[in-house]
């Protein structure tokens, strides 16, 4: 159910970027960039990071879509319940456990971030430019999780795959999300 009463009852993000364009549609461009654009990361790995914040943040909305995109891109699906449930014991690539722990703490504790997080990705083998990257999808994605739940927007099943379908074709600039 939407909070805002301007919106329809079963609101999705596309209702509410239609009914405040201004200053909504300003995200488009920032995310196809940062999602789509050059990275260390794989587009599969940015929508791991994406959908692993929105868990973080019990955002069911962009975990609903951004785990659908995360495995249109490669990322086992198995592997990303998997994570969900233990970081640790999660067969993916050792070198993201550190990346994901990172933008887990950034996004639960953010003053409590220390040089000593940013080493652990460093020594994972990734660089400043990494963790830029990991830095700002963390931060792209707990201000969407924000958005969304400030709003009252939630989906279900088949919004989720409907939307993650478009995101996986079209990109961020005119997703159906």
């Amino acid at each position: 159910m939407a909070f805002i009463r301007s919106l329809p009852e079963n609101a999705t993000l596309s209702n509410l970027r239609a009914a405040y364009a201004d200053p909504l549609e300003l995200f488009r461009p920032y995310g196809q960039a940062l999602m789509r654009g050059a990275s260390p990361f794989s587009v599969g790995e940015r929508e791991l990071i994406a959908a692993y914040v929105s868990a973080t943040n019990s955002c069911r909305f962009c975990f609903g879509v951004h785990s659908r995109v995360a495995a249109a891109f490669g990322i086992d699906e198995e592997h990303l319940a998997a994570l969900m449930n233990n970081l640790d014991d999660a067969p993916i690539e050792p070198r993201l456990k550190p990346v994901l722990r990172y933008v887990c703490k950034l996004t639960e504790a953010p003053a409590r971030m220390t040089q000593a997080d940013a080493e652990a990705v460093y020594a994972a083998g990734w660089d400043d430019t990494a963790l830029v990257h990991a830095i700002a999808v963390c931060a792209y994605f707990n201000m969407m999780n924000r958005l969304v739940e400030g709003a009252g927007i939630v989906g279900d099943e088949t919004f989720y795959e409907r939307a993650a379908n478009a995101l996986v074709k079209d990109g961020y600039q005119r997703s159906g999300k």
